[in-house]
């Protein structure tokens, strides 16, 4: 069987890491310097509505031509790419498994017997793989092996192919857009105890992805239909102004301090209605991700949830963390992926603003250094 998930750890030398999202594409190429990492190119460009949406390629010429072009006006020279897909098309799960089977018995039960039993679909309509990951004891004391499976459906997987394939370039690293977003932050993840988890709610154009972490290792995901978009639509519609997928008004407003009611809910008395419209849309978010959190961790005994990290072009959102952390009662940070690699970037092309969104291309671009 042919795999189209590459192995979680393998590299590859001289790509670029390119992330496909309904409103841009962004490309990132890293390369090695000492102990740490260069950025020797990052650019983005617009992509126009009916190309791309709910995480599936819908106009594969349209797309690849994007490509071509982004590539071809800012000179990156490359022949292999690390992309990634939507958590929203994929099915990640953490299975413990018997430690004593060997490679090609653990291989044949995740493949052909394991992932039946998680996947939506027939088995044969699916690209799988997997990840050996440490070992566990569990509560009857037997020794049992984690195992990360990740699959996602072969269309899915087949258009992403085909359409790198028109740009003439080659898909040699396909992963989970969250898994490119832990790879950059994975220095701040290792902050966190054994007994801590974080939850990585990163805010995309269409959706977000919540995922909550220990030990590196997302434990439980969720797909929520709340992005940018939404807020911005929101916004607009409050103020009588027409919509747009151009979501520069959002991302130039500050959501202002407000006091909690018992419920831990804005007071919105006094807040103009843009502002207003918008905080009732990341109140419905705080609610989703709070039902995340209750049902993970009625599952848990002894864990904590440590930290909120905000990601994803939303998460660049003027005082976003505060009112995560306000409505939750939980730490919450805007990461910055820039900082985090200890990378130079330009100022005025990529401010402080717009970094918590370039998480999963430089995730990507670190795939191929």
């Amino acid at each position: 069987m042919v795999n189209r998930f590459k192995n979680l750890l393998a590299k590859r030398p001289n790509g670029v890491g390119i992330e496909l999202a309904p409103e841009r594409i962004n490309v990132a190429k890293i390369c090695k310097q000492g102990q740490g990492f260069k950025l020797v190119a990052l650019s983005s460009v617009p992509v126009p509505e009916g190309i791309f949406e709910g995480g599936q390629i819908y106009d594969s010429p349209a797309l690849a031509a994007l490509i071509q072009s982004v590539l071809t006006d800012n000179k990156i020279k490359a022949q292999r790419v690390a992309t990634a897909v939507s958590g929203q098309e994929s099915i990640v799960r953490l299975i413990p498994l018997p430690a004593e089977l060997d490679d090609q018995e653990l291989r044949e039960m995740v493949l052909n017997h394991e992932a039946g039993l998680y996947l939506p679909y027939p088995r044969e309509e699916a690209d799988v793989d997997y990840q050996k990951l440490g070992y566990i004891v569990d509560e009857d004391g037997i020794e049992k092996v984690n195992v990360l499976l990740v699959a996602t459906p072969k269309i899915v997987t087949d258009t992403y192919i085909d359409t790198f394939q028109q740009a003439g370039l080659k898909v040699d690293i396909l992963e989970i857009r969250s898994f490119a977003l832990l790879r950059t932050i994975r220095e701040q993840l290792r902050e966190f105890g054994p007994q801590e988890a974080a939850v990585l709610v990163d805010i995309e154009f269409d959706n977000t992805e919540i995922a909550i972490v220990e030990d590196g290792v997302p434990q439980f995901t969720r797909t929520v239909p709340i992005g940018t978009y939404q807020l911005q639509s929101a916004l607009l519609r409050a103020m009588n102004l027409p919509a747009s997928r151009d979501t520069q008004m959002l991302q130039e407003i500050t959501i202002p301090p407000a006091i909690a009611d018992e419920r831990g809910e804005a007071n919105l008395i006094g807040i103009n209605p843009g502002m207003a419209a918008v905080l009732r849309v990341l109140g419905e978010l705080a609610d989703e991700m709070r039902r995340s959190l209750d049902f993970y961790l009625n599952q848990k005994e002894n864990l904590e949830v440590t930290q909120i990290l905000l990601a994803g072009p939303g998460g660049g959102i003027g005082q976003i963390d505060e009112f995560f952390k306000q409505r939750l009662n939980i730490p919450a940070v805007q990461i910055d992926p820039v900082q985090a690699l200890a990378l130079e970037v330009d100022e005025e092309k990529f401010p402080l603003s717009q970094r918590p969104g370039l998480g999963i291309v430089l995730g990507l671009g670190l795939r191929e250094v």
